[in-house]
């Protein structure tokens, strides 16, 4: 996924993949009605939340579903600068969802502010310098809180997606790109390390890392 060089069939194919593998994966549902859910209800107004990062728009479009069928008013940005993501991402456009080629500094520069920010399997794509701005320019976006959700290292978890994912990898950069992403992410005590205070580092479902912090936007 990071190469600007892969197979663009495959890629395409991959974005339109990620949908199942992040319902199966992820535990988005139980970090939506454990803390997505609870903070938006608890504002008594209209929200607004960014998917930073937010590739195929696969887990936005999924937050949004959701918070629809609750009832929750919630305009819903996907942010991702990559154009391929964005191509992707657009085919999920709704009233109340969209998506935009921009990243968090662009977003910052443009005065943008969010009840809530989050982000899917971001943090491990990041060199030190990159999870460091990421990170603050993500609560420097956030009137409230912000979630970052990636996947906990572990030779397990990288023997399972091995298995796992093969029926779904045909035509698709899953299986290589996934098990390098196991490779370069981190586990809990290493995340919390590299990201610091205020960041709390929590554990929500077996092999994710949930990345939380409180966010400093003005109201």
């Amino acid at each position: 996924m990071d190469d600007p060089d892969c197979d663009p069939l495959a890629l395409a194919a991959t974005y339109r993949r990620f949908d199942v593998v992040n319902r199966l994966v992820s535990a988005w549902g139980h970090v939506y009605r454990t803390r997505v859910r609870p903070q938006l209800s608890a504002l008594g107004r209209p929200a607004r939340v960014l998917d930073l990062g937010c590739g195929g728009g696969d887990v936005v479009a999924r937050l949004a579903a959701l918070a629809a069928r609750d009832g929750l008013d919630v305009e819903w940005v996907g942010a991702d600068p990559d154009p391929r993501a964005l191509d992707a991402a657009r085919e999920r456009e709704r009233p109340g969802l969209v998506f935009t080629a921009q990243g968090s500094r662009e977003l910052l520069a443009a005065g943008e502010t969010f009840d809530l920010v989050l982000s899917n399997h971001v943090l491990h794509h990041l060199d030190a310098a990159g999870l460091a701005a990421f990170a603050e320019d993500s609560r420097a976006l956030s009137r409230g809180s912000v979630l970052h959700a990636d996947i906990a290292r572990g030779r397990l978890a990288y023997a399972l997606y091995a298995v796992g994912v093969a029926p779904l990898a045909a035509g698709t950069l899953l299986r290589v790109d996934g098990l390098r992403s196991i490779r370069r992410s981190y586990r809990a005590p290493e995340l919390a390390n590299a990201l610091g205070a205020p960041w709390r580092v929590e554990t929500p479902a077996p092999f994710r890392l949930l990345a939380t912090a409180k966010g400093h936007a003005r109201a």
